[in-house]
């Protein structure tokens, strides 16, 4: 067993409480400090009551009785008042001493009260009292023996003053430190607490905004391709049959992401999923799906491509998924869509816009959450949206990011 392991636990006061029956007795005069003084105060009365005073005269003894049992009366005070415990203890034991000699529980209740003063007591005060007494001190050693003799005892007080005092101070100075600790404890606590609660507050956004994104698309896609099939079902079976196979194409579309994404929330091991995340690649099948529900849809790249993240890729996408979706939901007779990505490193633009009627209440894309989760998404790259009625009419929807150059060996998102 090593020593750390071998040493005894020491409490708040630097009381040994390695024992159960110790630690309970420290902890209940913790929570009782006045009890705990009272009780102090009677274990020293007895010595005060019954000590033998060989020497003093008969009259005087009742006097020195009186005088002890006040002087050790005083320490149930101690605690709650330091200064005028020290005070009342000195000004008894110097009358106890004038008309006798000095006990043992004398000199006892004057160092508890001096061990009080430097641990309860403000510093100032506490110096300033411990000045006082040495001055006092001073006073009574040096009243008539020999001046070596009475510089011996002056010493020797002196010191076991400055003990009890050195003591008091430690022991407040140890309190002092561990109520610190007990308090960067509990803000520590509470600030991880309040991170965990931002984080779970962040991750409920992330998984809110990817919820958005795959089911309003596929539901949108799947509403246009029912009315169609509604509609064609009257003059084309064929078309209407192609118009419901897409429509439960895209169903289970939907019902697999939404597994996919629900199954992360339930995985605690900590592995990456194996169905990759969309990204710029995808958009040609967003495409044909919104071709599907007859919305002729576009879709071109300009610019030298370079490698994106993919956590650039998958906002590009969503970006993209979004703004369609909402041509699809709020558009009034669109003809056409267009999708322009243009690569000029290290900055990547989408633009996404259609010649459809724009709506004047609030169904208009801008009064939904799909444009504020754009923006959160662009906001990741330090770029910015901006979605608006096109002067020809129809909307746009602009989105440039600055994601940076990844390199397809590593994997590492280079500077720009």
């Amino acid at each position: 067993m090593s020593d750390a392991d071998s040493a005894w636990p020491v409490s708040e006061h630097g009381l040994v409480s390695g024992l159960p029956a110790a630690e309970r007795l420290l902890a209940w005069a913790q929570r009782h400090p006045g009890a705990t003084d009272v009780l102090l105060a009677c274990a020293l009365l007895p010595l005060a009551l019954f000590v033998e005073h060989r020497g003093v005269a008969p009259a005087a003894r009742p006097l020195l009785f009186g005088t002890g049992v006040l002087l050790v009366s005083t320490l149930a005070f101690r605690r709650r008042h330091p200064l005028a415990t020290l005070a009342a203890a000195c000004a008894l034991a110097l009358v106890h001493g004038f008309f006798g000699p000095t006990f043992a529980p004398v000199v006892i209740a004057v160092l508890v009260a001096v061990y009080t003063v430097g641990a309860y007591s403000p510093r100032r005060r506490a110096l300033t009292a411990l000045t006082a007494l040495g001055v006092l001190l001073a006073v009574v050693v040096f009243r008539g023996d020999e001046i070596g003799e009475s510089l011996a005892r002056f010493v020797f007080a002196s010191a076991v003053v400055v003990a009890a005092f050195v003591l008091g101070v430690n022991v407040r100075m140890r309190r002092v430190y561990l109520a610190s600790l007990r308090d960067r404890a509990l803000r520590a606590e509470r600030e991880r607490d309040q991170q965990a609660q931002i984080a779970a507050a962040r991750e409920r956004a992330i998984i809110a905004r990817e919820m958005h994104d795959i089911v309003a698309h596929n539901l949108s896609v799947m509403i246009a391709l029912a009315d169609g099939a509604a509609y064609a079902a009257r003059t084309d079976a064929a078309a209407a049959e192609t118009a419901s196979l897409h429509v439960s194409s895209t169903g289970r579309q939907a019902l697999e992401e939404m597994h996919r994404l629900l199954g992360v929330l339930r995985d605690n091991s900590g592995e990456s999923p194996r169905t990759p995340q969309p990204g710029v690649a995808q958009i040609d099948e967003l495409v044909t799906q919104v071709r599907t529900t007859g919305l002729p849809t576009s879709w071109t790249i300009t610019g030298e491509r370079f490698p994106l993240s993919p956590t650039a890729g998958l906002a590009l996408y969503r970006i993209a998924q979004e703004a369609l979706t909402n041509v699809l939901k709020h558009a009034l007779a669109p003809s056409a869509a267009r999708i322009r990505l243009a690569y000029a490193d290290p900055v990547v633009t989408l633009e996404i816009d259609d010649d459809g009627a724009c709506p004047s209440d609030a169904t208009a894309p801008s009064a939904g959450h799909g444009l504020a989760g754009m923006r959160e998404r662009v906001a990741v790259f330090g770029g910015e949206v901006t979605a608006g009625p096109r002067p020809g009419g129809g909307w746009r929807v602009t989105a440039r990011l600055e994601p940076g150059r990844v390199s397809p060996d590593t994997g590492s998102v280079g500077g720009a």
